[in-house]
C-alpha cells in the first residue's frame, strides 16, 4: 500500500502472494507509477525494506528511501548517513506509521480482517474497494478541518 504522508490518503494498493520478496517488489512497481525523473519524492518504510536491492531501485527512480535502518542484519543497513542526517528522514519515520491507520480501519470497519473471497484478483479488488472507502471517510474528516469561506 502506498499512502500520502501529508493527508494520510491511500494512493495505490495492490494485493500479492506472500513469498518473502512480494512487498518490496510490489512497492517498487507502485513507486515507479508515481516517480518522475524531474521531481524527487521520498518513501518511508519499515526495516523489512532495508535491502540493498530496494534502496538501489528507489534511488534509480529518483525516490529517496527513508527506510528504517536494520542495523542487526548481516552486512549492516543499506541506508547510510547521507539519508539519515536530514530532518526529513526523521519526519518520514514518524509519518510512516499512518499506513497502519489504513490497515486498522480496513480490519475493524472494512472487511479485510478475514477475507471471504478466494483468488488473488478478487482479494485485490476487495482491498482496492476497502481503501477507496477509507479514502472517502478520510476526505470527510479532512473537509471538516478546512475553514469555510464566508
Amino acid at each position: 500500500m502506498l499512502t500520502d504522508n501529508r493527508h494520510g490518503l491511500v494512493v495505490n494498493v495492490q494485493a500479492s502472494a506472500a513469498d518473502g520478496h512480494a512487498e518490496r517488489d510490489v512497492a517498487e512497481r507502485m513507486l515507479s507509477d508515481v516517480a518522475k525523473p524531474d521531481v524527487r519524492i521520498t518513501v518511508g518504510a519499515d526495516k523489512g525494506y532495508d535491502t540493498r536491492g530496494f534502496v538501489k531501485a528507489c534511488r534509480t527512480m529518483n525516490v529517496t528511501p527513508h527506510v528504517a535502518q536494520n542495523t542487526k542484519r548481516t552486512g549492516g543497513s543499506a541506508i547510510d548517513g547521507r539519508t539519515t542526517r536530514h530532518a526529513g528522514y526523521t519526519v518520514s519515520q514518524r509519518k510512516r506509521k499512518r499506513i497502519e491507520q489504513c490497515f486498522g480501519w480496513g480490519k475493524t470497519i472494512g472487511p479485510i480482517r478475514q477475507v471471504m473471497v478466494q483468488g488473488l484478483e478478487k482479494v485485490d479488488q476487495l482491498l482496492t474497494l476497502t481503501m477507496a472507502a477509507y479514502n472517502l471517510t478520510r476526505l470527510r474528516s479532512l473537509a471538516a478541518l478546512r475553514p469555510q469561506a464566508a
